[in-house]
């Protein structure tokens, strides 16, 4: 069973790698072979999972970047083939989150999400699509969200990025499927990351506990998930194991959307 999923002497790239999901598909891919760098905005944050992944005998380094910004990823990618050369997996998945409905979402919100989010998904997608097809393919793993499917509330701007995610999956995978790139995406619902307990202390002092509890049981496997479940299904989807999956897109939400 060792021999499945593995990823030897492929060069991964993930965004927003820094922390929470992002951190957990690095070390994983790491830990099965994979060449990782580690993407982020915050270096120092994406520098600390590298060295922890290079401590444990895997291949990581890390490299700053705003995804939001066609010359950053730009320079990125360039930075990352004049290394390795070939990207033969990217994974698509830093991100912001806001709170607020219609009427609460400012314009600058609004483009704050658009440009990190949707424009993010594509510089990263356009960047990296010439050494896939270059090298004979690859694999395009995009973090969606079960907002690209249900409606949440006061998730307004949010879940128009994540729909757009959804999209831009299916189109990619279509538009590229002779050139043999695979690209799919996973929608989580409530992951327990860091974020969320940065959010809840915030946003709800004193009641940490409660709110916590409260988003656990809007699961009906009664929790949240973690970085690492998520991750699990990141790797299966950039394994070879995954070579007949194109286009898909799969909820990973302790069962929200069987509701």
């Amino acid at each position: 069973m060792d021999t499945l999923f593995r990823l030897d002497g492929k060069t991964a790239v993930v965004t927003g790698a820094g922390s929470g999901i992002g951190e957990a598909i690095s070390e994983l891919y790491a830990a099965r072979g994979a060449r990782v760098v580690l993407v982020d905005l915050d270096h120092a944050a994406a520098s600390a999972v590298a060295q922890r992944i290079t401590a444990k005998g895997g291949d990581a380094w890390a490299l700053a970047c705003d995804v939001s910004q066609e010359a950053s990823v730009q320079a990125m990618v360039q930075t990352v083939r004049q290394r390795h050369d070939h990207i033969a997996i990217l994974v698509n998945n830093a991100g912001v989150a806001h709170v607020g409905n219609a009427l609460t979402t400012t314009a600058a919100d609004f483009e704050r999400l658009f440009r990190v989010t949707v424009l993010g998904v594509h510089h990263c997608t356009q960047a990296v699509l010439p050494s896939m097809i270059e090298h004979g393919g690859g694999a395009i793993v995009n973090l969606a969200s079960i907002a690209s499917f249900i409606a949440l509330k006061d998730r307004w701007a949010y879940s128009m990025t994540k729909g757009a995610v959804l999209a831009m999956t299916r189109a990619t995978a279509l538009d590229f499927v002779d050139q043999k790139v695979r690209c799919n995406c996973v929608a989580p619902a409530r992951i327990h990351t860091p974020f969320v307990d940065g959010f809840v202390a915030k946003n709800y002092p004193g009641r940490e506990d409660e709110i916590k509890a409260s988003l656990a049981k809007y699961q009906p496997v009664g929790r949240m998930g973690t970085p690492q479940e998520v991750a699990q299904l990141c790797l299966y989807l950039a394994s070879d194991e995954a070579s007949f999956v194109t286009g898909a897109a799969y909820p990973i939400d302790g069962g929200v959307m069987m509701q």
